[in-house]
């Protein structure tokens, strides 16, 4: 465990912004599963300023995530100045700073890991947000646009010289997006540089490799993203490993379908009926993955589920896929299945 500022972690492994996937209610799971730090989607410091509605639905969380961390990116120094101080109004405990999305629609816009390409300007955005808030400033970013840039400890020894108080690295260039696989060893180049907790970050998918990863990138913590797709809990497993050793315990079925059913409940109760049923069916496809026994039902089973346009019947086709799976599992009767 560490801190930052006057935030202190309860373990060290945090689970990564990703646009789309970790909403409100998804970060509240991870959350309550055990992850030592959970990020909010990555915000337009500028829609955030101006009130947009969905922007600030995307930015709650401060009643029940602690520490409650904001995502801020953009490419004019007003907008993440005032963006930063309407997150710390709403109750952000540290802003964390885009520098390694790289999504085109972002880059376009010159945002994300397109600042990466002009540090001058990153530099200028970095000592906005950081002399607009009195929280904790930290910064997300790439090895660098391509290999000829890999520029990522360069900006992150001028970031702490400006005041940001955590860099997290993804082990891949802009360029790479996600191919290929993140180098975790690369991350250290930047770690040599500075003096502040550097957080590791690309395709730690197995808990036993969390402790190589921290060791390569000589790094204080990691971040997960695509492996807590439907493994909300996934990140919990890791912090809890990283402090003591311990392999975590397999997860049942009747477990599993508990998880799924409480996240369908926080959906429904953030997004509304309608909304949080539509948004929902991406994350059971994900939890119909880990929990499927034979892979060729899985078609047959979205189609069901997907096809349910009423919260009550839709938890209902959930709780009969996973009824189905304990039985071919377990090789017992229906009736005795206590679902």
């Amino acid at each position: 465990m560490f801190q930052v500022g006057d935030v202190t972690f309860k373990n060290s492994a945090f689970l990564a912004p990703m646009s789309g996937v970790t909403d409100v209610p998804f970060r509240r799971l991870a959350h309550e599963m055990g992850a030592g730090m959970v990020v909010s989607e990555m915000l337009a410091s500028e829609e955030l300023a101006k009130a947009n509605a969905e922007t600030l639905r995307k930015a709650e969380g401060a009643k029940f995530l602690k520490p409650f961390v904001v995502q801020l990116a953009g490419r004019d120094e007003k907008w993440m100045a005032q963006g930063a101080k309407i997150a710390e109004d709403m109750g952000a405990d540290i802003i964390d700073i885009n520098m390694g999305c790289p999504a085109r629609k972002v880059i376009s816009g010159l945002s994300g890991s397109a600042l990466m390409r002009d540090p001058d300007h990153a530099l200028r955005l970095i000592d906005a947000t950081v002399t607009a808030t009195n929280k904790p400033v930290t910064l997300k970013m790439r090895l660098g646009w391509d290999f000829d840039r890999l520029n990522a400890p360069e900006i992150g020894l001028r970031a702490e010289q400006a005041g940001v108080q955590m860099l997290t690295i993804h082990g891949r260039t802009r360029n790479q997006f996600y191919k290929g696989q993140a180098d975790w060893e690369k991350i250290s180049d930047t770690a040599k540089k500075v003096t502040i907790p550097i957080v590791a970050n690309g395709d730690l998918s197995r808990v036993e490799d969390s402790n190589m990863m921290l060791r390569l990138a000589n790094a204080q913590a990691v971040m997960i993203g695509r492996s807590a797709y439907g493994m909300p809990w996934f990140v919990g497993e890791v912090g809890q490993y990283l402090k003591d050793g311990k392999q975590p315990e397999a997860k049942s079925l009747q477990w599993k379908l508990e998880v799924v059913l409480r996240h369908l409940e926080l959906m429904l109760d953030h997004y509304g009926n309608f909304m949080g049923m539509r948004i929902f069916r991406k994350h059971i496809g994900w939890y119909l993955e880990h929990s499927i026994i034979n892979k060729d039902e899985l078609k047959q089973w979205r189609i069901a589920i997907f096809s349910q346009m009423e919260s009550v019947k839709m938890a209902e086709q959930i709780t009969n896929f996973y009824k189905s799976q304990m039985v071919k599992q377990c090789n017992y009767p229906i009736d005795k299945v206590g679902v």
